[in-house]
């Protein structure tokens, strides 16, 4: 009898040798199945856990493919598969028992079994998930976060439920990934294998299969170096949006300061014409009150000559009234000797002759006519004075600081040290050579050069014969001086000797009048709008405009204070501070 206990036990343990405990084991527990069930879509469970399971949730479906059935139902317990598992618990049990020489116990009663708890986790653990945080698949409530997704067995699992992955040896060869919420997005279609590889040239994920057929000569690389390549990519794309991003700042702030300066600009304008229309109506009705004051004083010298004449006629009509009334008296006499004896009975009264005198009317025909063409000389030359002093005000408000530059100065030139004064020194001094040196013509230029928007800046020339002012591009010739705009000088000049006196350097040369000898000149550039304008600063009005010009470079003040002419120029041009108002 023991013999054929034995044979038998022999049996079930080689029988048991041919499966493994791996290939029965629940997908929820994760441990050897208890009462097994089979559901309709061919996939197997203890029968406590996917009662619990379905227990949890609100649709009737399986676990692992997500197949849904119309109605709950009552499975039986799969008998083939439960005396399976019954005789690898015994070949365990033996197995267990050979190596210790104990009897084995009895099974457990697989009624008696309760569904595996998984042991006790932390708190972080049982927390439920955020939107944004992978499930455990396998865990009913709370869910807890996954650790890994399975992509074999396309299940998402928490650190409790990835145990067997790690001790099973089945189990350990699957294909773990991160945590994804759909692990079958990561797995082939077509082959049913992990999307471990990047085609480039579909852009596209692929497994090893898909290498040797649809894909087949395509670029393939791996997944990660695919990542680090696009990850490289998106660190420059996001420097590049990081620069745009700064760029476009910097157009923000630009396009705010030139509303400010606009809004600036607008409120000095409209102060300035409330000004100068102010002027002009003052002056309007200056003029107004002179032409009124001219017709009434015309009226009343006419009056008062009429008045005069009237007054000696009165008296010419009293003096003839007595005549007659004297004369209508002797007509009635009858004495004889008194009528012959009256001395005046042929004779008129002294009266003036009045035949050729008289009074003309006023003329004030043409008086309005010329009052208003003296008001519109009169209101051209104020509006173009107080234009000038207003255009003045503004391009001030452009004012830089200008210091000479001693390494472009003539070696003829004695420079201040402070860099704001040059004159003529008549004698050559032993300068360092350089490259920027004018070395023809006594001329210097400021350090600073300026390739975009305004400046302005006043250089007194009192006391001096011959000056030239203006501005210079960087690359002028320093050697053979020629002086104009083709040339790249734009500049106005002064020379009591050469009948011109004050004259601008164009093609041809452009003489201006002055009204007084000028004592400050002022240099306005706006690089932009390729304009150099000079103003008499003291009668605050326009000398001369070089307009329409074309910088591609650097503009330079430039300072000429002539030669010395044996004294009478030596005076030397000095570089003002400028004045905001006055």
């Amino acid at each position: 009898m023991h013999a054929r206990g034995d044979r038998e036990t022999t049996k079930e343990m080689a029988f048991a040798s041919l499966l493994s405990e791996e290939q029965f084991l629940c997908s929820i527990c994760l441990d050897v199945f208890t009462d097994p069930i089979t559901t309709p879509c061919g996939h197997n469970y203890c029968k406590a856990c996917i009662t619990r399971y379905w227990d949890t949730n609100d649709v009737c479906q399986c676990p692992l493919c997500q197949k849904q059935f119309s109605t709950r139902q009552e499975f039986s317990v799969n008998k083939i598969i439960s005396e399976m598992v019954d005789q690898i618990r015994k070949s365990t049990l033996l197995k267990t028992n050979s190596s210790t020489n104990k009897e084995p116990d009895e099974p457990h009663s697989s009624t008696n079994k309760e569904p595996a708890e998984p042991h006790t986790s932390t708190h972080k653990e049982r927390v439920n998930t955020t939107p944004d945080e992978v499930a455990c698949d396998v865990c009913t409530a709370p869910k807890r976060r996954a650790l890994k997704s399975c992509l074999v067995c396309l299940t998402s699992y928490c650190e409790t439920h990835l145990e067997p992955h790690q001790r099973v040896t089945a189990l350990k060869r699957h294909k773990l990934i991160d945590p994804v919420k759909n692990p079958e997005d990561a797995v082939c279609k077509k082959h049913e294998r992990p999307l471990e590889l990047f085609c480039r040239t579909d852009r596209t994920f692929v497994c090893q299969f898909c290498t040797e057929s649809d894909h087949k000569s395509h670029q393939i690389v791996s997944l990660k170096e695919e990542y680090e390549r696009q990850k490289a990519q998106l660190g420059q794309t996001e420097a590049q949006v990081q620069w745009m991003i700064q760029e476009r700042q910097l157009k923000v702030r630009e396009f705010k300061r030139s509303a400010d300066l606009s809004r600036t600009d607008a409120d000095r304008e409209i102060a300035a014409s409330v000004q100068i229309f102010t002027a002009l109506i003052s002056c309007i009705e200056r003029c107004q009150a002179e032409l009124i004051d001219v017709i009434l004083e015309k009226q009343s010298t006419t009056a008062n000559q009429a008045e005069g004449f009237i007054k000696e006629l009165q008296q010419d009509i009293a003096e003839l009234k007595k005549r007659s009334s004297e004369l209508k008296q002797l007509s009635h006499t009858e004495d004889y000797l008194h009528l012959l004896n009256f001395p005046s009975v042929y004779t008129h009264p002294p009266t003036k002759d009045w035949t050729n005198v008289h009074v003309p009317p006023s003329s004030y025909a043409g008086a309005v006519k010329t009052a208003v063409a003296q008001l519109g000389k009169t209101l051209g030359r104020e509006m173009d004075e107080k234009l000038s002093e207003a255009e003045l005000g503004r391009i001030r408000q452009h004012a830089v600081d200008v210091t000479l530059d001693p390494d472009t100065a003539h070696c003829s030139l004695i420079l201040s040290e402070d860099g704001k004064r040059v004159s003529h020194g008549n004698v050559k001094q032993n300068l360092p050579e350089n490259k920027g040196r004018f070395t023809t013509y006594p001329c210097v230029l400021g350090k600073d050069g300026y390739s975009s928007g305004r400046f302005y800046y006043e250089v007194e020339v009192k006391g001096k014969t011959a000056w030239d002012l203006g501005v210079a591009r960087e690359s002028v010739n320093r050697d053979n001086f020629t002086m104009g705009s083709d040339d790249g000088y734009w500049t106005i000049h002064f020379d009591l000797s050469n009948g011109k006196e004050y004259y601008a350097a164009a093609a041809p040369d452009v003489v201006f009048h002055v009204r007084h000898k000028l004592q400050k000149v002022g240099v306005f550039v706006d690089y932009e709008e390729g304009l150099v304008s000079f103003y008499d600063t003291e009668a605050r009005v326009q000398l001369y405009s070089f307009t329409s010009c074309t910088f591609t470079e650097s503009l330079y003040p430039y300072f000429g204070p002539c030669v010395n002419n044996s004294g009478t120029n030596s005076a030397p041009l000095i570089i003002s501070a400028v004045r905001q108002t006055d």
